[in-house]
């Protein structure tokens, strides 16, 4: 999946990369003229400036600052023309079309009206108005414009215009939409698993998220008033947040223990600062916004120089989580150090720098998304796994390990949901223990490992009784025991004697040749079902009276009590072979 959205940023940006050969970038002191004036001077006044095309204007960040460009001078078809302006700290531009009969079309917005104007990514659209008459010239006055290095502006053609803004809001929009989803669902999984990183990682992808809106223009379709240089010193600070809390989610996803203090203590410093940055660097609206800009670049390349050297360390420490971070910030450190080294500004139609890191920081997201998906899955799977044999080991201890029925805790676990069922339902329960007559003398005789052959045997003789109403057991050494409820009476004593002929009708010829292994049983019988302990009394009772009635014989112990409790009579019945 990482593999095929490689792909698709790839090639998303090649297509941005190939825009229309037709496009040209202004700069000043080779296609832009400059003049200044006060900010009070009217419109008008065009006519009547000094425009220099020499050197760079100073002190414009106070007054209207002038630019002239010659469209002579473009290969573009001067009625076909447009101008792209990127958004920047300004608080009114406007654009003045002249024509060679004379005429000037005003075109402007100011902060907090860009009207029809704005396009995503973060540009303004002016086009040039359709005349019989040629374009000789094309102005831009910007009042109080905060720092002429931040400005970036294009002319294009109008059809190549719209094909550039329908294709970087198609981009944009994509981003959001991801970056959205990636939120939504890491601080689902924050809550769910209780994982610190990924409530970081959700802040993360929820500022990039607000930070791209910002950049690209796009919450001006609901907050139009934020146009200009609000939505301009809101986008640095988001930026500088997000640099902030990225570092935040990738140092503290590690064990502390993994790196050393010093370098965790660096990155986290470095992170906060950027982040305390962002407040009075969108603050600023002079000629020095640009210093301080370049300024802030190294102290990021500084931040992902720790944080990388952070997560590589703790990679090579066994930690999984600093893997899946490096794997995914491997696209936006190289983005990030790539726009700080590279001015890319005036490329990827208008986008530059910033679509970049847009579409970086959506890999970012998703890659991270799918790595906490795919460890989560993986804890899921070792989590099943331990209860599994948290569940097979209850079982083995629950089970006797000769003969494989229930042991006597076990059984005691087995028969309280049945005699609470019996004792609801006002049914009578029943314990039947059963004692393999003189198997003293078949350890004796024959060996202990005869003995256990015989006591399997007999176990899977008795196994045959299992049922819903029904729980066999090995209760210890030659001792077995079945409880079961709705039988009394003359039912519950045939019942007995058919369990004990079935004993001793087991063949034990193959181990101790002729001779017949025969059983007592001692039954209880109570109504209204009683605990086990109370069974158990009875039932050890009428066993004894079994073994001295002979051996080889039933002694069913009957015990009636009424609706208070009261014990009502008590009987006791032997059936001998």
């Amino acid at each position: 999946m990482c593999g095929r959205l490689a792909l698709g940023l790839a090639m998303l940006v090649a297509v941005l990369l190939g825009g229309p050969a037709q496009a040209e970038t202004l700069t000043i002191d080779r296609q832009l003229c400059h003049a200044q004036s006060g900010v009070s001077a009217p419109d008008a006044s065009l006519a009547a400036l000094d425009f220099s095309c020499t050197g760079t204007p100073a002190g414009y960040h106070a007054a209207s600052l002038w630019l002239r460009i010659d469209p002579a001078r473009f290969p573009i078809v001067r009625g076909d023309l447009a101008l792209l302006v990127h958004q920047s700290r300004f608080d009114r531009l406007a654009v003045a079309f002249t024509y060679a009969d004379g005429g000037v079309r005003w075109q402007a917005v100011r902060q907090g009206d860009y009207g029809s104007h704005w396009r995503a990514g973060g540009q303004i659209l002016f086009e040039a108005p359709e005349r019989g008459v040629p374009l000789t010239g094309v102005t831009m006055r910007f009042d109080r414009l905060a720092s002429l290095g931040l400005l970036h502006a294009r002319l294009i053609p109008k059809t190549d215009a719209v094909v550039q803004s329908t294709g970087m809001a198609v981009a944009v929009g994509a981003a959001l939409t991801l970056l959205l989803v990636s939120a939504i669902y890491s601080l689902s999984l924050a809550v769910a698993v209780r994982r610190q990183y990924l409530a970081w990682q959700a802040g993360w992808s929820a500022v990039m998220l607000l930070w791209g809106a910002v950049w690209s223009q796009a919450h001006l379709g609901l907050f139009p008033g934020l146009a200009g240089t609000v939505s301009a010193q809101l986008g640095t600070f988001l930026a500088c947040l997000a640099i902030a809390i990225a570092t935040a989610s990738a140092v503290l996803a590690v064990a502390p223990e993994l790196v050393s203090r010093r370098l965790r203590a660096a990155a986290l410093l470095l992170g906060g600062f950027l982040g305390l940055a962002g407040v009075p660097l969108a603050l600023i609206r002079s000629e020095s916004l640009t210093l301080w800009g370049d300024m802030l670049a190294l102290v990021i390349l500084a931040d992902l120089i720790a944080v990388a050297l952070y997560l590589g360390l703790a990679w090579r420490r066994g930690s999984v989580e600093a893997r899946d971070f490096l794997a995914a910030w491997c696209l936006p450190m190289a983005v990030l150090a790539f726009v700080h080294i590279v001015d890319v500004d005036d490329g990827l139609w208008g986008g530059g720098s910033k679509i970049m890191v847009l579409l970086a920081a959506t890999w970012q997201a998703l890659w991270l998304s799918a790595s906490a998906t795919r460890r989560l899955a993986l804890l899921r799977v070792e989590r099943d796994r331990a209860r599994a044999a948290e569940a097979f080991a209850q079982q083995l201890a629950a089970r006797d390990p000769l003969t494989g029925l229930l042991n006597r805790r076990g059984f005691i676990e087995s028969v309280t949901p049945l005699l609470d069922r019996a004792h609801a339902d006002d049914l009578a329960a029943a314990l039947l223990v059963v004692d393999i007559d003189r198997f003293k003398s078949i350890n004796d005789v024959h060996g202990h490992d005869i003995g256990d052959a015989v006591l399997c045997e007999v176990a899977r003789r008795i196994e045959r009784w299992e049922g819903p109403m029904c729980t066999v057991a090995r209760l210890g050494g030659e001792e077995f025991g079945l409880l079961s409820v709705g039988m009394e009476g003359l039912v519950l004593a045939r019942f007995a004697e058919s369990v004990r002929r079935g004993i001793a009708a087991c063949d034990h010829s193959a181990v101790i040749g002729e001779g017949t292994v025969t059983a007592s049983i001692g039954v209880a019988e109570v109504r209204p079902a009683s605990d086990f302990q109370k069974l158990y009394r009875l039932a050890d009772e009428a066993l004894y009276d079994a073994k001295r009635a002979g051996r080889d014989c039933v002694v069913v112990q009957r015990y009636f009590t009424d609706a208070a409790g009261e014990a009502q009579g008590s009987e006791a019945a032997a059936l001998s072979s």
